[in-house]
């Protein structure tokens, strides 16, 4: 019989020493991180385990990763077993294994405690380039062999020593070389710094201690997640939207999403969603389940931290024959594309189920600009930025304007003097977009403008979406704006891309993107005066938006609040 025990109060000093450590982790990446990506952008998720391979501690820049890093984890103990050594480090990058893209590089090492081991800790980033048919991510990718080379768990560092082939295989294969070994080796420190940190812990309160204290963890955590599926009322909700496209034609790619609730149970099922496509949207099945865990997690006791009790109750269904269930070799580059709009589908089910919560859509999707050297003779540069959008509103709360859409979390745009300084493009605005949320008793945040000036010749690229299926409203509210974007050529001439494949663009060029809003709550015409007068005074809302979505009349800038009495009764 086990004598492992922990009171209450050690394994809270626990549960919060392994998120710190965690913190501490995410903290050296980026302190150590060579690209802005990852140390300005903060694109990347890490996390403690323990031996089994059970989340315990995370912290992150894109929230979209943590809920897979456990099953990277878990194929490196699958394939290595008992070879796994202390100062090892593996690495991967499979998309149809850990996922996502082929830019995201998860590193997984070993903890040990005085030659026992007692946890793995692992790091995510994304890589600029990894040798696509277009520097950084392809937008124009039809299969898997465009999108860079592809590396399944491998150990790339023994005994803490780099396996030199591998490093030079690594070099060898992507545009940004020293950039790419870089950010490789942050990712190894935020390892080391997680054992270090670890190690201090066990120090003081022992390997029982710790075990035990991580068993309570992972129960608690199972009893808090049984409980509140336990405390919805069963049933069966559906909701389906579409994607604009995959960026190999025009056609509409549908997502549907099927919510069913059984006692303490969550059942989800995807069938009815697109068969994989030819563009790069479709996604590996390991990610997909990841982001329906951080939709969840979203609504059922968010201000708990993930650990490997999480989720116990619920359940996912993937058709073999689905977007969201790729294989070799549909391709992959723009993965969460699809996931937005899952998760706002996700989110639309359990606003029924839980009413109370219940919050209209966001503008859901990355947003990205590109741009990139294209004189292969001089030094090579590289931007890949996502863009802030809307968020939806919900009762008693506005949505928020200029945030980042839900799957990257802690994602953040570069500041203009960094970009600036960085790369030879001049940020000429960077402002809130007006009228792009939707009207509502609590409307939805706006979306923004960014615009970019090219001051010598520079490739280029965009990625765009949900113009078909806009963030929408919820309980009368109106739904929102989607995504325009304006590239102006030097000559004058204008064109409207969602989706722009590389390309040069000749030195002033200037690009406009314009990211949608989020969805509006609750009728319109029960918004008080005083909160529509204010977003006038802000500049979040035109006059013509406000007498047509609000019903009021304004004159000299000022709502005419008698007159608007009897416009709305009438």
């Amino acid at each position: 019989m086990s004598t492992m025990k922990s009171d209450p109060i050690t394994t809270e000093v626990v549960r919060n020493f392994v998120i710190s450590c965690a913190q501490d982790m995410n903290a050296a990446l980026w302190r150590s991180a060579y690209s802005p990506v990852i140390y300005e952008g903060r694109d990347s998720a890490v996390a403690i385990l323990d031996a089994e391979g059970n989340m315990l501690g995370q912290s992150t820049g894109v929230p979209l990763f943590v809920g897979a890093i456990d099953a990277c984890v878990h194929l490196v103990m699958e394939k290595y077993g008992d070879d796994i050594g202390p100062g090892d480090i593996f690495l991967m990058n499979d998309s149809y294994l850990q996922g996502t893209h082929l830019n995201d590089f998860t590193a997984v090492g070993p903890l040990f405690h005085e030659g026992v081991l007692v946890g793995f800790g692992a790091a995510r980033a994304h890589w600029s380039d990894v040798g696509a048919m277009d520097p950084g991510m392809p937008m124009g990718s039809s299969s898997i062999f465009q999108e860079g080379w592809r590396l399944g768990p491998t150990r790339v560092v023994k005994a803490g020593e780099e396996l030199a082939d591998w490093i030079d295989l690594i070099q060898r294969n992507t545009r940004m070389k020293a950039a790419i070994l870089g950010d490789f080796r942050a990712q190894v420190a935020a390892i080391r710094t997680g054992e270090r940190r670890l190690g201090q812990l066990l120090d003081r309160i022992g390997r029982e201690t710790y075990r035990a204290s991580c068993l309570n963890i992972f129960e608690q955590s199972r009893a808090l997640d049984r409980a509140a599926i336990a405390a919805l009322a069963d049933g069966t909700w559906s909701r389906e939207g579409y994607l604009d496209n995959d960026g190999q034609s025009d056609t509409p790619v549908k997502v549907r999403l099927t919510l069913t609730i059984e006692g303490e149970n969550m059942i989800i099922d995807l069938d009815g969603s697109s068969p994989p496509v030819a563009g790069s949207i479709n996604c590996g099945a390991v990610q997909t389940q990841s982001l329906l865990r951080l939709a969840y997690k979203t609504m059922i006791s968010p201000d708990r931290a993930i650990t490997g009790g999480s989720f116990s109750t619920m359940s996912v269904k993937i058709p073999d024959d689905c977007m969201f269930n790729a294989r070799e070799p549909y391709a992959c580059a723009w993965y969460f594309t699809g996931l937005g709009l899952l998760a706002d589908l996700m989110i639309a089910c359990l606003s029924e189920a839980m009413p109370e919560r219940a919050t209209a859509a966001h503008y859901g999707d990355s947003m990205v600009a590109s741009f990139f050297e294209v004189d292969p003779r001089k030094k090579q540069w590289l931007s890949v930025e996502a863009t802030a959008g809307g968020w939806g509103g919900s009762k008693g709360a506005d949505g928020e304007s200029a945030l980042i859409n839900l799957v990257n979390g802690g994602f953040r745009n570069l500041p203009a003097e960094v970009y600036e300084t960085k790369f030879p493009i001049r940020i000429e605005e960077f402002s809130i977009r007006p009228d792009s949320g939707g009207a509502g008793r609590w409307r939805g945040g706006n979306g923004v403008v960014r615009s970019y000036r090219m001051m010598e010749d520079a490739g280029g690229a965009l990625w765009f979406e949900r113009s078909k299926t806009p963030a929408w409203g919820l309980r009368g509210g109106k739904d929102a704006c989607g995504p325009e974007n304006t590239v102006v050529l030097p000559d004058g001439t204008e064109e409207t891309p969602l989706k722009m494949t590389a390309r040069v663009l000749p030195k002033g060029t200037l690009v406009v993107t314009r990211t949608g809003g989020g969805g509006g709550f609750g009728n319109p015409l029960a918004r008080p005066f005083a909160e529509i007068q204010r977003d006038l005074d802000r500049g979040y809302l035109s006059v013509q938006r406000a007498e047509r979505d609000y019903g009021v009349v304004v004159s000299g800038g000022r709502i005419d609040e008698a007159a608007s009495v009897e416009r709305v009764e009438s």
